[in-house]
């Protein structure tokens, strides 16, 4: 057997040899940071839309990400496995998943015409080895767990690697045969969850969460805490209370509704359709004005629409509307058509005075008193409006987005707002699936029994990004060292002209390589300031440079990324120097 040169494996980390170039140029299709470095520094390159391949640099960083990922699943004792990508149509009509979750699901035919799906998650295929391959309780609880690409067919992909159509995704899924075993390996995974992504060095928030098409009783998203990010999360300034902005419960007001004060009038307000419109002409705060959506319905006649009431100044919160008895899911508005059925008006001028539909008012809505509303009627509002006297029949209901300053749900101090972005995702799903595809096993009695689940997600491809998001300055991306495609990037200076240098410069490569130090070696025929624009772009965390007038002073040159200022040490400490700092 041919035995490689012992360059061989060195030659790939420099830069002379690396094909990937990289660009000053912002691409115009980037719209956000973390897309526009990864173009730049040649980490990942467009195919088509949502589609996108990982270059070598990209790659040691997903990799990286990958490693710590199985390494921690491991230690929490699940086991790893493969599914197939493509998945057949049989196993999403079984768990009722065909026909519900939507266009995102990529639907295709094979030679003989059966269909299959390109699995945008794998509940079903894990549920169907489950029910094959476990019997007893006495082989519970268990995790599977898989590194797997997904697709996904978003209507508008976005944002590179952070909203693509295709992508790669930690999920695992646990079985159990009761609820405290459940309980547990969720309680696990949060701790397992929680151990990756302080080992990958991000700054992250674990928040509550509405589980969304995956379906389940009790979820969890952990968030990397990003001014970019694309998700609103809240949490208390007291207590550990943290939550999706979606699954935010907004406390209903404390203390007695003021009792009415003014008479029920009808008053023109020609092409007054908003409530800053209507702030505006009537001289009111937005507080005092109630704004009425009307939703489609889960049934016919007055049943086909329903009225959302919340106050001027607040937010629908989608995701709570679509959860209330009677409201068609997913949510979606009444038409213009719908609208004047229900009412004989049309948006902006409805109000829940006589609407015979049902009417669910979010409870700051219900504090108000001596309101402003439509009138149902096109061209008018009423004022002095109040709720038992002019509204007799109405469900109270939690409906907005929860604000700034808003009382904690956990009862210890006021909300307070950040942007995250998602990267993982816990569930207690229960039997939503081992209930459809009928997961049994035995239990001590010799009964069948369904099994509960657990499903554990983390989005890998969209961790590098997000990683980004939260790492960058105006220079280029600062990675977190666990995450960094190298350790070290060694710069010489040149070393074309000076032969000192390109020795020099090779020898300590060859040194610290040896040593187990990933070093991506900058041997370019380059001028200074394109190598060290390159080296910021790239984001490596300690750069070393090789130049003449250092060395004839036995000095290198260091600098940490997140630092703006370098400095000198002796060349022959460059091992023991580099060590101190990498940690290793």
């Amino acid at each position: 057997m041919m035995r490689a040169h012992p360059e061989a494996k060195i030659r790939v980390m420099r830069l002379s040899q690396y094909p990937i170039q990289t660009t000053k140029e912002t691409p115009a299709e980037a719209e956000i940071v973390s897309h526009q470095l990864m173009l730049r520094a040649g980490l990942i390159r467009r195919l088509a839309a949502g589609l996108y391949s990982w270059l070598p640099m990209g790659l040691r960083t997903l990799r990286k990400a990958e490693a710590i990922i199985r390494e921690e699943m491991n230690r929490a004792g699940a086991l790893e496995v493969l599914m197939p990508v493509v998945q057949p149509a049989e196993l999403w009509q079984e768990s009722g998943r065909w026909g519900k979750y939507g266009p995102e699901l990529l639907r295709l035919k094979d030679r003989h015409q059966r269909d299959f799906v390109a699995g945008p998650t794998h509940e079903e295929v894990i549920t169907d080895i489950a029910r094959r391959e476990l019997k007893s309780y006495r082989q519970l609880p268990v995790n599977f767990y898989q590194v797997q690409t997904k697709f996904r067919d978003e209507i508008r992909p976005r944002f590179g690697v952070m909203r693509a159509r295709e992508f790669i995704m930690k999920d695992a899924y646990s079985f159990h045969a009761d609820e405290p075993s459940l309980q547990a390996g969720y309680r696990l995974m949060h701790e397992t969850y929680t151990r990756i992504f302080t080992r990958m060095g991000l700054n992250f928030r674990a928040v509550r969460a509405d589980s969304g098409p995956i379906g389940g009783d009790v979820s969890q998203e952990f968030h990397v805490l990003a001014s970019s990010g694309e998700d609103a999360i809240v949490f208390s300034d007291t207590d550990g209370y943290a939550a999706n902005i979606e699954a935010a419960e907004a406390r209903a007001p404390e203390g007695e509704r003021p009792a009415p004060s003014a008479p029920l009038q009808k008053v023109p307000t020609p092409g007054t359709k908003t409530i800053e419109a209507i702030v505006k002409l009537l001289g009111v705060p937005p507080q005092r004005c109630l704004k009425t959506l009307l939703v489609e319905g889960d049934g016919e006649g007055d049943a086909a629409v329903v009225a959302l009431v919340i106050r001027g100044d607040h937010e629908l919160n989608a995701t709570k509307a679509q959860h209330l008895p009677g409201v068609a899911s997913p949510l979606r508005m009444a038409g213009a058509e719908r609208i004047h059925e229900a009412t004989g008006a049309e948006a902006g001028f409805i109000g829940p005075v006589d609407l015979k539909c049902r009417i669910y008012a979010d409870h700051s809505a219900l504090a108000a008193a001596d309101f402003i509303c439509g009138a149902n009627e096109k061209d008018m509002h009423l004022t002095g409006v109040n709720w038992d006297r002019d509204v007799r029949s109405y469900v109270a209901a939690d409906l907005r987005n929860v604000v700034e300053g808003d009382p904690s749900p956990s009862g210890q101090g006021r909300l307070k707002l950040a942007r995250g972005i998602e990267v993982g995702h816990i569930f207690q799903l229960g039997r939503k699936y081992s209930d459809a595809l009928k997961a049994l096993v035995l239990d001590e009695s010799g009964r069948e029994v369904t099994l509960l689940m657990g499903c554990y997600g983390i989005g890998v491809t969209r961790v590098v990004a997000a990683a980004i998001e939260q790492n960058h300055d105006e220079r280029g991306i600062i990675w977190p060292e666990p995450l960094a495609p190298f350790q070290v990037v060694l710069v010489s200076l040149g070393a074309q002209k000076t032969p000192q240098v390109r020795v020099a410069a090779d020898r300590l490569y060859g040194e610290l390589t040896a040593a187990g130090i990933e070093v991506l070696y900058d041997d370019r025929d380059a001028r200074p300031g394109v190598k060290f624009a390159d080296a910021e772009l790239l984001g490596i965390p300690h750069r070393l440079v090789v130049a003449e007038r250092g060395l004839a002073a036995g000095r290198l040159e260091y600098r940490h990324r997140r630092e703006s200022e370098s400095v000198d040490f002796p060349a022959d400490e460059a091992l023991n120097f580099l060590r101190a700092r990498i940690g290793c």
